[in-house]
């Protein structure tokens, strides 16, 4: 394959992409990747639909294992067996090789006031990372006030219950199965 070929195919632009991403991690994988993936494989490059992003992400939330596989199934959807492995590992290799360059120079050295303060930020970007994910996937599965209103509920009631997931989780099935939405 020759140097053009690679640039312009999907496969390679997802890598790239993913690669790039994953170096950016913070919070993990999910909340980081699930709002700039949805930008580059739906909008940007639409090779997927919104309904097979969510449909991807909500079976890779409910498979047993790491919660980034939705990553895998996307990169399996624009490019086969092929694209689900080198999407996977666009994700896994990069900040695996960075950890391990972190780990070998931290034990040289004590946490100074800029570790400690890049600390402290990393929470409200966590947070904030993950409300952008919430928020493309939620516009992305409500597609009338229904289902609006369900996510709604179901997150006031996270922020401010202390119920376990589950049971929304379940609660929305029984609306599903009801016909409400």
């Amino acid at each position: 394959m020759i140097a053009a070929d690679r640039h312009d195919s999907p496969l390679w632009s997802l890598v790239v992409q993913l690669a790039l991403l994953s170096m950016t991690a913070i919070g993990g994988g999910v909340v980081m990747l699930a709002p700039d993936v949805h930008r580059f494989v739906v909008e940007a490059h639409p090779w997927i639909s919104d309904q097979q992003f969510a449909a991807a992400y909500a079976i890779a939330q409910a498979a047993p294992g790491p919660n980034m596989l939705y990553v895998t199934l996307i990169g399996w959807q624009i490019a086969g067996i092929a694209g689900a492995a080198l999407a996977t590992l666009a994700v896994v290799v990069p900040p695996v090789i960075l950890l391990l360059f972190l780990l070998r120079i931290g034990d040289r050295r004590s946490p100074g006031p800029l570790g400690r303060t890049i600390r402290r930020g990393i929470a409200p970007l966590s947070v904030g990372m993950l409300l952008a994910a919430g928020w493309i996937l939620a516009r992305t599965s409500d597609t009338d006030w229904r289902s609006g209103l369900i996510t709604a509920a179901t997150a006031l009631i996270m922020l401010r219950g202390r119920i376990n997931p589950i049971w929304l989780i379940g609660a929305g099935a029984l609306v599903g199965i009801a016909g409400f939405v």
